[in-house]
C-alpha cells in the first residue's frame, strides 16, 4: 500500500467577526480507495465562479498580508451588511478551486491504468498540491496535451456547450452572448461556427471586438458605441436570435437585449398588439460581473423571460449519457475548439499576494490566471 501524501491546500475562511482569511494548510491524504486516484495538481484556473468562494464579499481595499514566506496568509474585512449572506460558511475553512489537471501519482486497484497519466478533473479543492478524487471525475488528457491544456476542460467548455444544447432544446435558432471576448466566449464562437449556429457577440471595447474578428466571429456589437442599440437590433433581426446568455448580471444590459429582440420581432409585424409581439424572448443570467441589481423596465411586451443559469443543474437535467457526450467532445477538441489562454501562471503562495489578488479579482474580459501548485 502506498504511503500517505502530505501537501498544502488553499483555504478560505469567513469568520463570524467579519473577516476573510486565506491560508495554506497542510493536508495528509490517505491512500486512494479502489476507484479513486491521487493527482499531483499541476494547473488549476481561477474562474469567476471560484472567486465567489475564494474572496466572498470581502473589501479588497483592506487586504493585509501575514504569515511566512512559505506559508503566507491574507486577511480582508467584510462589510457587516454583507456578512448575513455568509451565514452557512461562517468559521468553516473552505477549500477552493472547481477544476484542474495534473498527473496521477497513486491509483486504486480498479483504476490502476490511470497511474502516471495526465488527467483533467472537477470536484473542488483544486488549489492544492495533491487531490484525492473519484476516477469518474477525471478525464485522461489526449497525447501531447499538458496539464495547462486540460486545466479548464470542464467549467467553460461544458458551459459553452450547454448554451448551444439549450438553444436546440428550447427551439431557438440563434443566440446573443455578453462579455463575448472571454475565454468562454471564444470557445462559444468556435462551437457556433462549427455547428452553424448564428451568434451575436456583445463586447465593450474595440480591442475585444478585434479578438473575436480574429477567430472568425461574424456578428459583433460594441456596447461602448453610440449606436450600440441600433446595431444590436440589426444583428438580432438578421440572425433571428431570441435567446441570450448574460455574464454581466447587474445593470440594464439584459433589458437592452430584450428591447432589441422585441424591436427586431416588430420589424416584420403585420398588425399592432398592445401586448407586444408574440415572439418569446429569453435571457439567462449566468454570471455576475456586475454585482448590482438587474434592471428591467418591461417595455418589450409579455412574451419574455429572465432567469438564472447554472451548469450543474443543467447537466443533472441532461443526464449522464448527455453529459458524457459533451465531455467526449471537449476531450476530442481540447487544444482547438476548447483551448484556453492564460494571462499568467502563479504559485499557491503568489495567489495570496495582495497585488496578484487585485489583478485576478478584476475579472477582466479575456484575462485568466492559472495556479501551478508545483511552483
Amino acid at each position: 500500500m502506498p504511503d500517505p501524501l502530505t501537501g498544502l491546500e488553499l483555504r478560505s475562511t469567513v469568520s463570524s467577526d467579519g473577516n476573510l482569511t486565506l491560508t495554506l494548510e497542510p493536508v495528509t491524504l490517505t491512500p486512494p480507495g479502489p476507484d479513486e486516484v491521487i493527482v499531483r495538481v499541476e494547473a488549476a484556473p481561477i474562474n469567476p465562479s471560484d472567486l465567489g468562494l475564494l474572496l466572498g464579499p470581502a473589501d479588497l481595499a483592506t487586504l493585509q498580508p501575514g504569515g511566512t514566506r512559505d506559508r503566507p496568509t491574507l486577511t480582508a474585512a467584510i462589510p457587516q451588511a454583507r456578512l448575513g449572506a455568509m451565514k452557512a460558511r461562517l468559521d468553516k475553512p473552505m477549500p477552493v478551486g472547481n477544476e484542474g489537471a495534473g498527473t496521477v501519482v497513486q491509483a486504486g486497484e480498479n483504476v490502476a491504468g490511470l497511474l502516471g497519466k495526465k488527467v483533467g478533473m472537477i470536484g473542488g479543492a483544486m488549489y492544492a498540491q495533491y487531490r484525492k478524487i473519484a476516477a469518474r471525475d477525471c478525464i485522461p488528457l489526449p497525447g501531447g496535451a499538458s496539464a495547462a491544456d486540460g486545466a479548464s476542460m470542464f467549467v467553460n467548455p461544458l458551459t459553452a456547450l450547454a448554451f448551444v444544447e439549450t438553444l436546440r432544446a428550447e427551439g431557438h435558432k440563434a443566440l446573443v452572448h455578453t462579455a463575448a471576448a472571454s475565454n468562454l466566449g471564444q470557445m462559444l464562437n468556435r462551437i457556433c461556427l462549427a455547428d452553424g449556429v448564428p451568434l451575436v457577440n456583445v463586447v465593450r471595447s474595440e480591442a475585444q471586438a478585434a479578438i473575436l474578428r480574429d477567430i472568425g466571429a461574424k456578428y459583433i456589437v460594441d456596447s461602448s458605441t453610440a449606436d450600440f442599440r441600433e446595431k444590436l437590433t440589426d444583428a438580432i433581426a438578421e440572425t433571428g436570435a431570441t435567446l441570450a446568455f448574460d455574464a454581466i448580471g447587474g445593470g440594464r444590459l439584459a433589458n437592452t437585449i430584450l428591447h432589441a429582440m422585441e424591436a427586431a420581432a416588430n420589424r416584420s409585424a403585420t398588425e399592432y398588439s398592445r401586448y407586444g409581439s408574440s415572439t418569446f424572448k429569453q435571457v439567462y443570467i449566468y454570471g455576475a460581473l456586475d454585482l448590482g441589481p438587474t434592471e428591467l423596465d418591461r417595455g418589450y411586451g409579455f412574451a419574455w423571460g429572465v432567469s438564472g443559469f447554472l451548469l450543474t443543474p443543467f447537466l443533472m437535467k441532461l443526464g449522464m449519457e448527455g453529459t458524457m457526450r459533451l465531455r467526449a467532445r471537449v476531450a476530442a477538441e481540447l487544444t482547438t475548439t476548447f483551448a484556453s489562454h492564460y494571462t499568467a501562471t502563479i504559485s499557491l503562495t503568489e495567489a495570496l499576494d495582495p497585488a496578484v489578488v487585485a489583478a485576478y479579482a478584476k475579472k477582466a474580459t479575456g484575462e485568466k490566471y492559472l495556479i501551478d501548485p508545483t511552483r
